[in-house]
């Protein structure tokens, strides 16, 4: 099985290196994804070019309806990753714009760095603990390298649900730390809210019996640090693996931060249909 699995992986990787500079070339009307990377610095839970151009042009869609102005825009990536969300937002941030890419892991920075064309794109490693993705880096809340009311908007994909309660109220104020007066956050979670409630009827065929099906993985029964918000599923190592935050507790953490919630979206992981599989909220920092 293992030789197997080794097989096909290698089989993928040859036709992934044949297939993208083919791609490439017959791209004509969505420029930015000439970018997406070969498979292996496709990281961050989406594997595939095809999910890759996928979640770009979601939030491509999201920028350009949330954005004030259309081009020159400074554009904030949290936990960047190899580049995704920098992808997406490169039409937002031409005629003088930019694209600063932060995150944890130093492998994914340096991929980065080599990859994205400076400028528009700049990139800084955090030299930051979090206990799935850097455990060996150091344990302290750290203020983001960046100057204050410098940004029209912050994006971060997939952050939030790695967040402890502590760290995930610390860091929402350095998002309205950093944003220019108005200026807005679009920002994915795991929203333990009244459809996340409804959904879990959905997950069962007869009492006390899972369907086989991914979408039990997201059953978030288990509080996060002893939190009465935040909360993990049964089946992660470390809580940072998977974390939702209830209605209330995010109510909470935007009063604290001083963030007005403008907009939501609802994520298809709660047996709904969503824009993208997690919720996406769109934040503002009041003027």
């Amino acid at each position: 099985m293992k030789i197997l699995k080794s097989l096909r992986q290698f089989t993928y990787n040859i036709l992934d290196s044949l297939y993208l500079p083919m791609d490439r070339r017959r791209i004509y009307r969505t420029r930015n994804i000439r970018l997406i990377p070969g498979q292996g610095d496709r990281r961050g839970g989406k594997l595939s070019y095809a999910e890759w151009a996928h979640v770009i042009g979601i939030f491509q869609a999201l920028m350009f309806i949330h954005l004030d102005k259309k081009e020159g825009n400074k554009i904030l990536d949290i936990g960047c990753g190899t580049g995704l969300l920098g992808i997406a937002s490169e039409p937002f941030v031409a005629s003088g714009g930019s694209c600063t890419g932060l995150d944890v892991m130093k492998e994914d920075i340096d991929f980065c760095r080599r990859h994205y064309p400076s400028p528009p794109f700049k990139f800084i490693h955090l030299n930051m603990k979090n206990p799935k993705y850097a455990p060996d880096q150091e344990d302290k809340k750290l203020p983001w390298p960046v100057e204050g009311e410098s940004f029209d908007l912050a994006l971060a994909l997939s952050v939030w649900t790695h967040l402890n309660e502590e760290d995930a109220v610390f860091y929402m104020k350095e998002v309205r730390r950093v944003l220019k007066p108005g200026g807005k956050a679009i920002i994915s979670f795991f929203l333990l809210d009244e459809l996340y409630r409804e959904s879990l009827g959905k997950r069962f065929k007869e009492p006390g019996r899972f369907h086989m099906t991914p979408q039990t993985d997201w059953i978030f029964d288990r509080p996060a640090y002893g939190s009465s918000s935040w909360f993990c599923p049964k089946w992660v190592k470390y809580p940072e693996s998977a974390i939702g935050v209830t209605s209330e507790g995010l109510e909470r953490m935007l009063s604290e931060a001083g963030i007005e919630l403008a907009a939501q979206y609802q994520g298809n992981w709660k047996e709904a249909p969503g824009v993208f599989f997690q919720d996406v909220l769109v934040l503002r920092r009041p003027i």
